[in-house]
């Protein structure tokens, strides 16, 4: 009866923070950058809730913890220290400065006017929708995991659930009420964690205890190298870490951010949480082949194999006593419901901004473009609960394919676009358009999506200056 209580309050908890934005939000730029005056705190919070999401916890914690072991935390390392700390400090600053210069709400935009290229403009847009939806897939599918899990509740009526709260809280109030409810989110994951640290290391007796127990089962979960090898460890570790440099749903945040003071606060405030937000997660997903077994745990597995998704939510209602199970579940639903809103926000105005008023209407008034972004997240989220149902793959397959694919066509042109001014039209389209070519041709030939996201990246990265010296921008 507790956990019911306690969601009610959290879901009365988000609905009124949802109204409250709807009453302060009066423009586009309110409702999609909170009128570009956002302070450290509730930044740092925010990129940090967007950054980790049921995807983590559920798909990423799981899987690579079962698979890797304890070389997994390499990945919470480079995600804390290159996907956060590395792009607030290399990035921050000159985001804003950008976004302030060429007065731009999105990259799309940004890439118009840096580029002088309508195509890119309306590649990076449709980019954003397409490969957001299955991002967004994966978190719903994670939480309705989860659901199933705490609650008993049938997988498509929670996905039901969630898709319907998340579109109510969205579509009233915009950045404003995802900035505000994110400093709450980002407490409750912060003591979700420690918690969740506290009941693993109790119930497996000890950190000693729990390693012998792995080292056991393969000597390679305890190394520095898990089983799957150097290559799968690196892919995932460069696809979460740097990917982050240019996906649009995180380079938002500096948009929105006050001042430069701001971003240095933010800077320490967020790589301090994604190191206890991501060391905690990862470590835990690494315990569950110490945990699960058939016998103990047979909704996580099938015919004896893992189903890697459900390997989460079976080891969290099994090792974390009841009583503070429901704060397990707010941890991952506060994560995944700021995920959600960053994607989906970034998503709608991919369409609204940057494809109609960028190309069909461009006198189309504020007050319209506002109503078509919330309409747009409505229609982005039924998409994407809709593909969830399906459950087309692992969510880390998912989140690899979309990770990939994104930072394929974003990373080349906005990074060597903001730091030189001889980054070329030509290298910029060449090395979006090739570098996503590059990533689907080798997930589609059967290449692992986050070796194949890597490769992508790593041709849209290369190509950028090359292609840039080979056919120089005219002046």
């Amino acid at each position: 009866m507790l956990k019911y209580a306690v969601i009610a309050a959290f879901a009365l908890m988000i609905i009124v923070t949802g109204v409250v934005g709807l009453r302060r939000t009066r423009s586009f730029s309110d409702y999609f950058l909170g009128g570009r005056n956002i302070g450290p705190w509730m930044t740092a919070f925010t990129y940090g809730t967007a950054y980790f999401s049921a995807v983590l916890f559920i798909g990423f914690a799981g899987k690579v913890g079962w698979g890797f072991g304890y070389s997994g935390l390499w990945i919470a390392a480079g995600n804390a220290l290159l996907g956060v700390l590395g792009v607030w400090w290399l990035l921050g600053y000159r985001i804003k400065k950008m976004s302030v210069e060429y007065d731009v709400h999105t990259m799309a935009e940004y890439f118009e006017k840096r580029y002088d290229s309508p195509f890119l403009k309306m590649f990076a847009a449709l980019s954003i929708f397409v490969f957001f939806i299955p991002y967004s897939a994966a978190v719903f599918i994670g939480l309705s995991y989860l659901f199933r899990s705490t609650f008993g509740i049938d997988y498509t009526l929670a996905l039901v659930f969630m898709g319907g709260f998340t579109a109510l809280y969205l579509v009233m109030g915009g950045y404003k009420s995802m900035t505000i409810i994110d400093v709450v989110f980002g407490m409750i994951m912060t003591v979700g964690v420690i918690i969740l640290l506290a009941a693993v290391i109790n119930q497996g007796q000890g950190i000693g205890n729990i390693t012998e127990g792995l080292s056991n089962i393969d000597a390679r979960l305890v190394s520095a190298v898990g089983p799957p090898g150097v290559w799968p460890l690196f892919s995932l570790v460069f696809l979460t870490s740097v990917a982050p440099f240019a996906m649009p749903q995180l380079v938002q945040k500096f948009y929105a951010v006050r001042d430069r003071r701001s971003i240095r606060i933010g800077m320490f405030a967020s790589t301090f949480f994604a190191l206890l937000v991501g060391g905690i997660g990862y470590f835990t997903g690494s315990t569950t082949r110490f945990f699960l077994n058939p016998e103990n745990a047979p909704e996580a597995f099938d015919g004896g194999r893992p189903i890697f998704d459900a390997l989460m939510p079976e080891l969290l209602a099994s090792i974390v006593p009841e009583t503070l199970l429901v704060l397990m579940l707010l941890l991952i639903l506060s994560a995944s419901m700021s995920t959600l809103a960053a994607l989906i926000l970034v998503s709608s105005s991919s369409i609204a901004k940057d494809v109609y008023a960028g190309f069909i209407n461009r006198d189309v008034d504020d007050k319209r473009l506002t109503l078509m972004m919330r309409v747009l997240s409505a229609v982005f989220i039924a998409i994407s609960v809709t593909l969830a149902y399906f459950r087309p793959a692992t969510i880390v397959s998912i989140l690899g394919i979309s990770w990939g694919a994104v930072g394929s066509v974003f990373l080349g042109p906005f990074i060597w676009g903001l730091f030189t001014k001889r980054a070329s039209k030509c290298g910029a389209i060449c090395s979006s358009t090739l570098g996503l070519a590059t990533c689907l041709l080798l997930y589609f030939r059967g290449m692992p999506s986050p070796q194949s996201g890597t490769i992508g990246m790593l041709v849209s990265l290369v190509l950028t200056p090359v292609v840039s010296v080979l056919v120089p921008s005219r002046e």
